[in-house]
């Protein structure tokens, strides 16, 4: 008995920070663009006037009101003006992606003036981009030792702490930063991010949801409460969210990834597939836009395309498991076995958790005649999601197969139990199963 596997379409977990800068900049942060301009010019009246204009378009703009304050301090003569003229230029040059040249006038702005807090904490955020984790955290720590009630300092710590696994960390500083400033949606958006990651997912959707009541325009918050919906399986809200993300910014790419997920958990493909369209569209490098294309398009049963899109993934990113999954469930549902076990190994090298993997294989196997095999990876995938239908199923086939039909029966229920039925109703009309 052989019966076809489904291949996984995948919806991801995206960490995405809102200080992150991959998908264009808002208006209010072109606004803050212009007002670094001017801080680095010297002209530090006109950039303290752009500041404000980008806090009236988004009064959530935590750098806008941290660059007030510096300017603030100028006035005050709490740090020395040339100090923050040579912070204003070096956040010109984050602008066009010049890290080094940054990290040479925050260097200067420090020589100037050591105990210019924003500066370390500036420069710490550059590290970051740089993957220098470690020098980043010794930033920050060192902004807050000068500066204790510098919420953002903490909330930059934390996700220095969250991109080196220390999530626990991450966490407390995250609760650090909302202590100091109780309105700060982005720290909230990023804790609930930190509590997925951690398992936690009641409390990520609560800080998603107090985020978005905070700032209602936060549209990564929307991004990231949608996925948690689809974890929940409640897709349709998923849909709504990822909706209103793409209200608030039309470019912002993991909206179309999630809300396309979302569509692929109801059976609407071809909706999945536009959306992954608009991804490439607006990213194509970004790998998991080709997997999610390519799953849906296994679902639709054009395997050809499925392999092209999962090739492209591949080259975009040679370790992104989804992606041989993919692969490998097309070429298993185009008879080339060899090449199918061949990705499944490759999924379970680098994912060995990856339940579609064994199932991929399993089947497979079974068309190869190894029987063994198809049992015994169905039992690694059952073990590893006990609610995956498909594991079932092969592994029932495989045990009619076998002619233990006791066997093969009870697992056929199970499967129908979790919502897959055909393959119970095909062993009745052969009347394999009562």
């Amino acid at each position: 008995m052989k019966i076809s596997v489904i291949t996984g379409v995948s919806v991801l977990m995206i960490l995405f920070f809102s200080l992150s800068h991959c998908y264009g900049q808002s208006v209010a942060e072109k606004i803050l663009a212009r007002g670094f301009k001017c801080g680095a010019k010297g002209k530090l009246e006109n950039a303290r006037e752009e500041f404000e204009k980008a806090l009236e378009v988004d009064p959530f703009l935590e750098s806008a009101k941290e660059s007030l304050q510096v300017i603030q301090d100028v006035t005050e003569k709490k740090i020395e003006r040339n100090a923050a003229i040579y912070l204003f230029r070096g956040a010109t040059h984050v602008l066009e992606d010049l890290y080094d040249k940054a990290i040479d006038k925050y260097n200067k702005a420090l020589e100037i003036d050591p105990r210019f807090a924003a500066a370390y904490r500036t420069r710490g955020k550059i590290y970051v981009l740089k993957g220098q984790n470690d020098e980043a955290i010794s930033d920050y720590t060192k902004a807050i030792e000068l500066n204790p009630r510098y919420a953002q300092a903490y909330f930059y710590r934390a996700h220095a702490y969250q991109l080196i696994g220390e999530l626990d960390k991450a966490v407390s500083d995250y609760t650090k930063a909302i202590e100091i400033n109780p309105r700060y949606a982005a720290a909230y958006n990023n804790r609930g991010n930190t509590y997925e990651r951690k398992g936690q997912s009641d409390m990520a959707f609560s800080d998603y949801t107090e985020a978005i009541e905070l700032n209602p325009r936060l549209a990564v918050a929307y991004v990231n409460r949608g996925l948690a919906y689809s974890y929940k399986g409640q897709f349709d809200q998923a849909i709504s969210d990822s909706n209103k993300a793409i209200e608030l910014n039309p470019n912002l790419a993991m909206a179309y990834i999630n809300r396309g997920g979302a569509y692929a958990q109801k059976g609407q493909f071809d909706q999945a597939i536009s959306d992954s369209n608009k991804v490439i569209e607006l990213n194509p490098n970004l790998a998991m836009a080709y997997v999610n294309r390519g799953g849906a398009y296994a679902q639709k049963g054009q395997f050809d395309q499925a392999i092209s899109d999962s090739n492209k993934a591949i080259e975009l990113n040679p370790n992104l498991a989804m992606a041989y999954v993919n692969r490998g469930g097309a070429y298993a549902q185009k008879g080339q076995f060899d090449q199918a076990i061949s990705d499944s190994n490759k999924v379970i090298e680098l994912n060995p958790n990856l339940a579609m993997a064994y199932i991929n294989r399993g089947f497979a196997y079974a068309n190869k005649g190894q029987l063994d095999h198809t049992i015994s990876d169905s039992n690694q995938a059952i073990e590893l999601n006990p609610n995956l239908a498909m594991a079932y199923v092969n592994r029932g086939g495989a045990f009619l197969d076998l002619d233990q039909s006791d066997h093969g029966c009870q697992d056929l229920q199970k499967a129908c139990e979790l919502g897959l039925c055909e393959a119970t109703e095909w062993a009745r009309q052969q009347g394999l199963c009562q």
